[in-house]
């Protein structure tokens, strides 16, 4: 996952177990998190648009990106980008719900929804991740 999110023991590394533990402990938050979130954007919002997915996965991107920018000023350590980057941000995003949910919008006939999920998705996330970057470095830098 880059420098963020790299696995500073190695595979079978000394810290190979903490690592682990570490990625765990992220995705413990992670997936509920997305559920949750995803639960309470829908309840919100009474829209065959993906709300949802859209809010968890422009949410994983800002924290990643605040993430990396801390990492790049040296104020976080690769083993909170293993906690927060690999096993927090990886267990709040879903490519693959996004992509099944585009999918979706395409088979019901939504070509303009469809399209707008992709491009707002992409979009919003290097947009979330610039922004964090740049923030994080302001205050870390």
């Amino acid at each position: 996952m880059g420098r963020c999110g790299g696995d500073p023991g190695g595979a079978a590394g000394t810290g190979a177990g903490v690592n682990w533990l570490l990625v765990v402990a992220g995705a413990v938050v992670g997936a509920p998190l997305r559920y949750l979130t995803d639960r309470a954007v829908r309840g919100r919002h009474d829209s065959i648009f993906p709300w949802g997915t859209f809010v968890v996965n422009a949410a994983a991107c800002l924290v990643l990106g605040v993430l990396a920018g801390a990492t790049l000023a040296g104020a976080a350590s690769s083993r909170l980008g293993l906690l927060l980057g690999t096993g927090l941000c990886g267990a709040l995003s879903t490519y693959s719900t996004f992509s099944y949910e585009t999918l979706r919008l395409l088979e019901r006939g939504e070509r303009f929804l469809a399209a707008a999920n992709v491009l707002a998705s992409v979009l919003v996330g290097l947009g979330a991740v610039h922004l964090g970057s740049q923030v994080s470095g302001r205050l870390f830098g």
